[in-house]
């Protein structure tokens, strides 16, 4: 059995909402509960310290739930380097046309630690704290790999964008490619790195700097150590959010046979602007 529950609550979170739910459902089925929010965006840190997801980085877009419309501006032909005159720029030759992209679900599956469910005070936590950042790295992952149905390409892998193999430092790179990302006429504004390149820039004062000149550094493990993505995200991408989540309880659907909770959001990418993005490794790639 599969019960359904509508959530008017909004001043609590997910997981107080959810654990509500089960403590109340009747029965020992699967549990769903649905909720009109993006649930990566729900992790509770986000809001007291400053690690950016990818998603921080995009612009969103709330829309209805199916295939969505958008303008696609691809370069007509190779890029060149821009001129000082409107006609000479490479954006005076892009081509602006319709696309259409689907939108996909998230998902994270959890197991239900032995007893949780007997001691209701401490399933909200569990569910706001270990479920929803298992959500968050997934969209992480889906944002720069892509998803495994196609919907998603990844910014890592999408075609139409760029990339530098820069001979210099991580600083002189980063100041280069920064530059190159403006050449199609965006402002870089943002890069996402792993940690360990993130912390190298927090040692060298990189990050101050970069934070000076308006640019957001991501950082997530879903990036090979020795790449950056710069962009002008802003502008190249919009997040769809068509506001269709879910938190459920899965009876037996663990690999032991136990059962799972899920987290589920779906979304979609609209990608505006590939060449307004650029991969980068440089020669200390491994620092």
């Amino acid at each position: 059995m599969t019960g359904t529950l509508t959530v008017a609550d909004l001043d609590r979170t997910p997981g107080e909402v959810f654990s509500t739910a089960v403590t109340t459902a009747l029965g020992a089925g699967d549990l769903v509960v649905p909720f009109g929010t993006h649930l990566p965006a729900a992790f509770p840190l986000f809001a007291s310290r400053p690690r950016y997801p990818v998603r921080h980085l995009l612009k969103t877009a709330q829309v209805t739930d199916g295939p969505a419309t958008f303008v696609y501006e691809p370069p007509k032909g190779a890029l060149t380097e821009s001129g000082t005159s409107y006609a000479t720029t490479p954006e005076a030759a892009f081509v602006p046309r319709l696309a259409q992209t689907p939108l996909t679900d998230l998902v994270a599956r959890v197991p239900v630690p032995e007893g949780l469910l007997d001691h209701p005070e401490l399933l909200p936590q569990f569910v706001d704290f270990r479920v929803l950042v298992r959500l968050s790295v997934v969209e992480n992952q889906s944002l720069l790999n892509g998803t495994a149905d196609g919907a998603i390409t990844g910014l890592l892998n999408l075609p139409g964008t760029r990339h530098t193999d820069s001979p210099l430092d991580l600083e002189g790179a980063v100041t280069e490619a920064a530059a190159e990302v403006e050449e199609t006429g965006g402002s870089c504004d943002g890069i996402v790195a792993h940690p360990f390149t993130y912390w190298e820039m927090v040692r060298t004062g990189l990050l101050g700097r970069l934070q000076l000149a308006g640019i957001t550094v991501s950082r997530t493990r879903m990036i090979p150590r020795d790449t950056l993505l710069l962009g002008d995200f802003r502008a190249a991408f919009t997040l769809l959010l068509p506001s269709v989540a879910h938190i459920a309880l899965r009876r037996g659907e663990g690999v032991d046979g136990g059962d799972v909770f899920e987290a589920s959001s779906r979304i979609g990418l609209a990608v505006h602007l590939p060449q307004h993005l650029m991969t980068l490794s440089w020669k200390s790639g491994n620092e």
